[in-house]
């Protein structure tokens, strides 16, 4: 049975991109379950279904909160960047997110092509230069970016809102709309001057980004209200400069030398520039084409709730302004992760880090865990005790001891060996018929991204295992007819490795184990979205318990 392995004629294009981390901090898992585990299992479908892929983000590290980090610490932009940077690569790696490229937007590359963006849109008039006040720190002396201004939301009240986003209500703010606003390096409160800046003509791209979000089919329904409400309510033209030491040049000659390309704006840019950078680095500079001009391709943006406005309106009119280059497909922004019911947050320090939980607890049970608790639609309030449930009394209960259990038997009843059946029965059909059908099932609900439950699925697959190996005791088959016992064991083990593919998005260590104890060749990717029979007389490697308790409370806590 085959679901979705297309030949290379058929193989569509789907671009996965993944919103860019400052690397001003530690990750917490808010941000893992948000983005970055949705996307590794959303891609790792689709290469296993045979589409070509290509996945990448990268550090942001133009963001002021690096450059507030680094005041703090009195150490250089750069170091604090070198410092995240290469946490998140660690984190990456430990936890098998599959980039194509993890890069930065500190390179030659990225500032080559948000400069280009720049003058494009400058070309094609959409981008003015306009007198503009900003505020300025006297006592610091100096103009200060929208998150060294900190005040009053006008929208909810939260006191520590910045001056770029409230992160109570999440609304996108600017500096001036903040109550009683005080700068965030000497406390004083701030005052307004005039200074030349470019603007991006946002107002003018209101209706085409208007008809092309009355288009949209399928989005999650807070995505697309919001996006549709933000534009309803009026786009206005938004500031893409500021006055910094820090960040891409304006790559124009009649401008000052403080001027940089403002961070809301070349970061989103960071997927074209990283599509051209992989490009570069595989030696086909032309590749990134692929994924970007031709119009049967796909992209879907995975970023946060809070990055709604920027990923579904504002990169779109940057887009359109441009000209010649695909929009998003879909932007399946994640609701939030809440901790004890307050939002995860790296600056108020609301949720342990990643580095915490990979410290503590293996790859997969990590992956499962927020996988069953993906924010899809609604914000998810995670504990530990969740987690820890999730992975004892699911993870290992249902499938963990499955495996080990139908391998274990196997092994001991037949040399180590899969055994060669006899005629199926109507049972061994439907289980096997079931699992057929469970995988066409998930791999429709990851085409529509809705991943929770395609996990469920295949949880309810490995099940219905347990419900068909009850019903036929191979164990005390074994007794007494071996040759039964080889006709069931070879049925569980081919739904087992059907199950394992189906996993295999979201638990992709322990799905390449169970690929290599059933001596299968090649890897999970290798086989393509398919269930295939297990070949009798195939050595089995013996099996080792795949999952090891997660005890994040102690049982006397409990």
């Amino acid at each position: 049975m085959r679901y979705a392995s297309p030949t290379m004629s058929d193989a569509r294009h789907i671009l996965v991109a993944v919103a860019w981390p400052y690397a001003s901090g530690p990750r917490h898992l808010g941000h893992l379950a948000g983005a970055y585990l949705p996307a590794d299992i959303f891609a790792r479908y689709h290469r296993t279904a045979g589409n070509r892929v290509l996945m990448v983000s990268g550090s942001d590290v133009h963001g002021t909160p690096i450059t507030v980090r680094a005041e703090d610490e009195g150490v250089t932009p750069q170091e604090i960047v070198d410092r995240y940077h290469s946490q998140f690569l660690e984190h990456w790696r430990t936890i098998g997110i599959s980039w194509d490229l993890y890069t930065t937007t500190g390179t030659e590359n990225h500032a080559e092509v948000a400069q280009d963006v720049f003058l494009k849109l400058l070309e094609n008039g959409y981008m003015e230069e306009k007198t503009t006040d900003q505020f300025f720190d006297e006592d610091a002396g100096r103009f200060l970016p929208d998150r060294y201004v900190e005040g009053t939301c006008p929208h909810c009240g939260y006191t520590d809102a910045r001056g770029d986003q409230c992160d109570n209500c999440g609304r996108t703010l600017d500096p001036e709309d903040l109550i009683d606003p005080r700068s965030k390096l000497t406390g004083t409160t701030p005052q307004l001057r005039s200074t030349d800046h470019f603007f991006l003509k946002l107002s003018a791209l209101q209706q085409p980004v208007a008809d092309w979000l009355a288009t949209r089919q399928g989005w999650r329904k807070h995505v697309i209200n919001w996006a549709q409400s933000f534009v309803n309510d009026g786009l206005h033209d938004r500031a893409i400069t500021r006055d910094l030491d820090w960040g891409i040049r304006v790559p124009l000659d009649n401008v000052g030398p403080e001027k940089r390309i403002y961070v809301w704006f070349e970061a989103v840019i960071g997927y074209l520039s990283a599509a051209k950078e992989w490009s570069k680095r595989v030696g086909a500079p032309e590749a990134w084409r692929l994924w970007w001009e031709d119009p049967e391709a796909e992209t879907y943006y995975f970023v946060g709730k809070d990055n709604i406005p920027f990923h579904a309106v504002m990169w779109p009119a940057m887009l359109l302004g441009y000209g010649g280059l695909n929009l998003p497909t879909d932007v399946p922004a994640n609701q939030y992760i809440t901790f004890s019911g307050e939002q995860a947050s790296t600056s108020r320090g609301v949720g342990k880090s990643i580095s915490y939980y990979t410290d503590r607890m293996e790859p997969d049970a990590l992956r499962y865990a927020l996988a069953s608790n993906l924010p899809e639609q609604n914000d998810t309030d995670l504990t530990e005790a969740e987690l820890d449930r999730a992975i004892n009394q699911e993870l290992i209960s249902t499938w963990g001891n499955l495996v080990n259990r139908v391998l274990n038997m196997t092994w001991k009843n037949f040399d180590a060996r899969i055994p060669q059946p006899g005629r199926l029965t109507e049972l061994d059909r439907n289980l096997l018929e079931s699992i057929d059908a469970a995988l066409v099932t998930t791999a429709r609900q990851i085409e529509a991204i809705e991943l929770r439950a395609g996990l469920r699925t295949m949880m309810d697959a490995a099940a219905d295992v347990n419900v068909y190996l009850n019903a036929t005791e191979p164990w005390k088959l074994a007794k007494k007819d071996l040759e039964r016992t080889a006709t069931v064991l070879h049925t569980a083990l081919s739904a087992i490795n059907g199950i394992k593919t189906g996993l295999y998005p979201y638990l992709p260590f322990s799905s390449e184990d169970i690929h290599h104890w059933l001596g299968q060749p090649g890897t999970v990717r290798d086989a393509g979205w398919i269930r295939t029979v297990v070949t009798p007389g195939s050595t089995l490697v013996k099996p080792e318990p795949m999952f090891r308790r997660s005890e994040l409370i102690a049982p006397e806590d409990d």
